[in-house]
């Protein structure tokens, strides 16, 4: 199938500005949706009035949420300005609001029932997520350099926003990444005598350390199965497990334990959250490892224990 010229000039330009693999694809769909709902015209043929009607019908008629219609509105508005270099600055449709929700969280004997019922390699990553907060795709993307035993500390590079930060290195977790790494270093040493041996690495990373790249301490801790071709430079790497296997996987985990909350990954990362306000530690720590902006954000947990009460007593609980 032949490629739209205007298609790839996004792609390029998403690229140049350093947006996620996972950005682009969302970013792709939307303005693809957008043209077929516009009966294939040209985006530079179209404005103001056909943005709003798309959104109106992602909105009435499909009844997205405000998550899904605000992506597709920052899909098509970078369109616009940043390859046809226009901007659309009468649109009476705004971003929807997203409301804020209570976060739902296993208890500590919960989660470490869920993890407990986890199986290999999806039992550490579940114990990383819990134990030190991440999320799912910070968590696959860890190498085997991002782990200080000393220090006990694990290193995120350029997470959500761009931002570094250090969290905790679970004790419990140790053994397991132990292990771990030497089943990676196994996996290497075969890529090695095969003729490869390089990592999934951003371009710029690639071009900078070169074959130095093929050294143990840049290959993921939780690499893929299958070697692949490298989406931007077209060399043949090694990439992380997708999430789909770790979901796949922590569903039927909760369904053996019978509890019946809807758990998802990001669910121990809310858990990890609660847990360390529920035994004491200060919200700024918790800001910290969680790598949040603004404290007002890691404040959402403090709803999540009933904080909010100030002490009050349920006038049925009362003598």
């Amino acid at each position: 199938m032949s490629k739209s010229p205007f298609i790839e000039s996004i792609r390029v330009t998403l690229r140049t500005k350093r947006y996620s693999i996972k950005t682009e694809k969302a970013y792709l769909h939307w303005i693809r949706r957008f043209i077929y709902f516009n009966g294939k015209r040209h985006p530079k043929d179209m404005g103001e009035l056909e943005v709003e009607q798309f959104l109106s019908h992602l909105a009435i008629a499909l009844k997205v949420s405000p998550t899904t219609q605000n992506q597709a509105l920052c899909a098509v508005i970078f369109m616009y300005r940043h390859v046809l270099n226009m901007d659309l600055t009468n649109m009476s449709f705004k971003f929807a609001k997203t409301p804020v929700r209570v976060p739902e969280v296993l208890s500590h004997n919960d989660a470490i029932a869920v993890i407990n019922k986890l199986r290999g390699v999806h039992h550490t990553i579940g114990t990383l997520m819990y134990g030190a907060g991440f999320r799912i795709s910070e968590v696959l993307k860890r190498r085997v350099k991002d782990f200080d035993f000393e220090r006990n500390t694990i290193f995120i590079f350029r997470s959500k926003g761009q931002k570094d930060r250090v969290t905790m290195f679970p004790e419990l977790a140790k053994h397991q990444i132990t292990r771990q790494i030497q089943k990676v270093e196994c996996i290497h040493q075969k890529d090695i005598d095969e003729g490869y041996g390089l990592s999934s690495l951003p371009p710029a990373l690639i071009r900078k350390y070169g074959k130095a790249a093929t050294n143990l301490s840049w290959q993921y801790i939780f690499p893929s199965t299958t070697r692949c071709v490298h989406p931007y430079d077209g060399y043949v790497c090694r990439h992380h497990l997708h999430q789909t296997g770790f979901r796949k996987a922590l569903k039927k985990a909760v369904q053996e334990t019978g509890i019946l909350k809807r758990v998802t990954s990001h669910t121990f990362r809310h858990s990890f959250a609660t847990r360390l306000l529920e035994t004491g530690h200060d919200i700024r720590v918790v800001q910290e490892l969680l790598g949040h902006d603004d404290v007002k954000t890691t404040q959402i947990y403090t709803h999540v224990l009933g904080k909010h009460k100030s002490g009050a007593i349920s006038p049925v609980d009362a003598s």
